[in-house]
């Protein structure tokens, strides 16, 4: 009673308040017209945070019918008041030509405000616009500036960026030991391309020591989430017995399922992998690794891609 009293005397936060009581209907019956209509009252007398979350209703068209231009004309009146979620929101509704003619320029723009305000997902998507030169000058340093700002907030997407920077040498000194610590945060968030490259990292023993059975480990995580080179390195892995023991099935399996996802040059190599471990396998053993393969399922990501 108390939050109708004061939205009906003009109170904006009780407005929207009162808004999302209607839409979810929570102490009131469910009213979506209802919930608009307070969502609006709150949201044209300036409240920010209404304002967005129209925009969100309308972008989502969960309560309300999807309508991505008005989401993006609400977006651009909290975004332009210096709500911060909602400049990502308008960025990328710019970026992706979402309610508003796609520009990449604009986009930049205003991931750049949001960034500036700690919005870690707005630094993610700049330091890749700056890595690509996309609506911003191409500019190595300035994208190593704005992931590592969204890495050290925890965005795994923005620590693999991160890593594969100092593997490069751009915009960052090349330092394998500063790309092995970024794709393993990045990694243990079960982020999956980072996962194969921490495989490859102890296959090789870049930045760390060279480990058979962690390579295997990390390949194994990435592989089961269906990285297609991951899986390749894991047949390789099964069929030399190396940080496993040696299982010619396993092997077999693992490299089919590379090949069947793999194009071009890396597809032949992993043909070219099960072909050889086929060579070595009975019959019954071969039908095996295929029934173990048309059967395979992947594991959920559990973040990034």
């Amino acid at each position: 009673q108390f939050v109708r009293e004061k939205a009906e005397q003009g109170e904006d936060w009780a407005q929207e308040n009162l808004g999302f009581l209607y839409l979810h209907g929570q102490g009131v019956p469910q009213d979506i017209q209802k919930g608009i209509d307070w969502l609006l009252k709150a949201a044209e007398q300036g409240s920010e945070s209404a304002q967005h979350s129209l925009g969100n209703l309308y972008f989502k068209g969960e309560l309300v019918p999807q309508d991505r231009v008005e989401a993006a004309k609400w977006f651009r009146k909290a975004a332009e008041q210096g709500h911060a979620p909602a400049q990502v929101f308008f960025g990328r509704a710019y970026y992706f030509g979402l309610g508003v003619a796609q520009d990449s320029q604009e986009a930049a723009k205003w991931f750049l405000k949001a960034a500036e305000q700690g919005e870690s997902g707005a630094q993610v998507l700049l330091g890749s616009m700056y890595s690509k030169g996309e609506g911003v000058p191409q500019d190595y340093p300035e994208a190593a500036k704005w992931s590592r700002k969204a890495a050290e907030q925890g965005e795994a997407l923005a620590q693999r960026t991160l890593a594969l920077m100092y593997e490069r040498g751009e915009g960052v000194p090349k330092n394998d030991q500063e790309a092995f610590n970024w794709w393993e945060k990045a990694a243990e968030q079960g982020e999956t391309e980072s996962q194969r490259m921490l495989g490859v990292n102890y296959k090789n023993g870049w930045g760390v020591p060279q480990d058979d059975q962690k390579a295997f480990e990390w390949s194994l995580k990435a592989a089961e989430k269906d990285s297609a080179m991951a899986q390749l390195s894991l047949g390789t892995m099964f069929w030399e017995g190396k940080g496993v023991s040696q299982d010619y099935v396993q092997a077999h399996m693992w490299c089919n399922l590379a090949a069947s996802k793999l194009s071009g040059e890396e597809r032949d190599v992993a043909a070219d992998f099960r072909d050889s471990v086929a060579e070595e396998m009975t019959r019954e053993q071969i039908a095996e690794a295929q029934k173990l393969a048309r059967e395979w399922k992947p594991k959920g990501e559990k973040s990034g891609d």
